[in-house]
């Protein structure tokens, strides 16, 4: 009993530095965020209260709606490319082949090159004038299908939303790969005498076990597709006519381009509790479906 007494505290010990700095980065900026919703403040003058105004006004104002529509698009392509991707290519690099530590590293360096590097080299691909895929298509007699990708009212979210998906599926490879390598090998062998192989062994066999890793990746998805900003924002900056603004560029510009914090941490708010919304909405329906 003593040394369980014991080991509980030095784990308590150990977890403590990393609990102080969660509450110190995300915890307590909520809870300033949450305080200064209820204000009208420009960081200079004297805070006047509103109440719950500024709620209300950004539910009112449709440029914010247009940012939850585009938020929601990007969680839905997201979800549908990034996730599949990612377990695509694991399901490639989950076996012995030559060289296959460089496909690894080669199929997981987007995710550690900068969101703004990201977001250039992706701009001179669907640039309008000398854009690489418009000359593709110019060199393939498919002149007719050049677009202004970024500045399309139709095309421009699409657009945003491939490069999001090129530079985050290494992410969901990686934890894919991570949870395919912890299945049993007896239990794989098991399976393929029993006659599983092939397109049966992963539906019966692979994908039941990487139920929990799904879940996970699901989170992940969900939470990243409503904390996007530097990749949009390089891009098209929201633009043109706020087609591609999500709610994080609707919350820059309230509070730093307008000087209205208080209109700018209730956005946030929002934000997070539209985020947490849609957690647990996945959260249902993965229990069902289960």
């Amino acid at each position: 009993m003593h040394v369980l007494k014991r080991t509980g505290w030095t784990v308590l010990l150990g977890m403590l530095p990393a609990l102080v700095i969660y509450i110190g980065v995300a915890l307590v900026p909520i809870g300033m965020s949450f305080y200064y919703s209820f204000f009208q403040w420009d960081g200079l003058s004297p805070m006047k209260f509103l109440g719950l105004d500024n709620f209300v006004s950004t539910l009112k104002d449709g440029v914010f709606w247009k940012g939850v529509q585009n938020n929601l698009f990007m969680m839905a392509t997201g979800i549908l490319g990034q996730l599949p991707l990612g377990l695509f290519f694991a399901l490639l690099l989950n076996r012995s082949l030559r060289g296959i530590k460089a496909y690894r590293s080669m199929l997981f360096l987007p995710v550690v090159i900068s969101a703004v590097i990201v977001s250039l080299i992706w701009g001179m691909v669907f640039k309008i004038e000398s854009g690489l895929l418009n000359g593709l298509l110019g060199l393939a007699g498919l002149g007719s299908w050049k677009q202004d990708w970024l500045g399309s009212p139709r095309l421009g979210m699409l657009s945003v939303s491939i490069t999001y998906i090129w530079q985050n599926y290494g992410f969901y490879m990686v934890i894919f790969l991570a949870a395919l390598q912890n299945i049993s090998v007896e239990l794989k062998e098991a399976a393929v005498m029993d006659g599983a192989t092939g397109w049966k062994h992963f539906w019966y066999i692979t994908l039941p076990l990487l139920k929990e890793t799904i879940w996970v990746t699901l989170i992940f998805a969900i939470s990243n597709s409503f904390r996007v900003f530097d990749l949009v924002y390089v891009m098209t900056a929201g633009g043109p006519a706020h087609n591609t603004e999500v709610m994080t560029i609707y919350m820059y510009n309230s509070a730093f381009q307008n000087m209205n914090f208080g209109y700018g941490s209730a956005v946030s708010i929002l934000i997070l509790l539209f985020s947490l919304i849609a957690i647990y909405a996945a959260n249902i329906l993965t229990r069902r479906s289960a």
